[in-house]
């Protein structure tokens, strides 16, 4: 099945997807400053640009959408079957600049914290995701937090 839309309404679909200020990064936010936990936006300067810097603690932390970047969750692994070559194209390279973007903020000395989508809904979560980027958690993958 062939994209629906001309190149031109594509585009403008594509445009109106939200970078920045989403659900997810909003509710990562209030989470973080309810638990008194300072944060920087947007991360200009570092590979990647996470969604959330501390850098007095050396930390990045990246809101994924599980969709975007290709999560092995329900919700990340459907496939789209409109233009399914060009969103399984567009959701690996995703992938690859992910896993090239946590090498590069490592090797730099930075500890990366990426927050799923999907987590974000599990028991736990908020307090898992302040012990992770107060450094106290060995890991909460669990509870939708992962660190690198």
């Amino acid at each position: 099945m062939s994209d629906p839309f001309t190149p031109e309404q594509r585009s403008a679909v594509m445009r109106a997807v939200k970078g920045r200020d989403t659900t997810p990064e909003l509710a990562v936010r209030r989470i973080l400053r309810a638990a008194g936990i300072g944060y920087r936006l947007g991360g200009r300067g570092l590979p990647g640009r996470p969604d959330l810097v501390m850098p007095g603690r050396r930390v990045a932390v990246f809101v994924h959408g599980c969709f975007w970047h290709g999560h092995d969750c329900a919700r990340g692994a459907r496939q789209p079957k409109a233009n399914a070559d060009y969103w399984s194209a567009k959701i690996s390279r995703n992938r690859a600049r992910d896993a090239a973007t946590l090498t590069a903020l490592a090797r730099a000395g930075w500890r990366v914290v990426t927050v799923w989508e999907c987590g974000m809904k599990a028991a736990g979560f908020a307090e898992g995701l302040v012990a992770e980027v107060r450094g106290q958690a060995a890991t909460v993958s669990a509870a939708g937090v992962s660190s690198a």
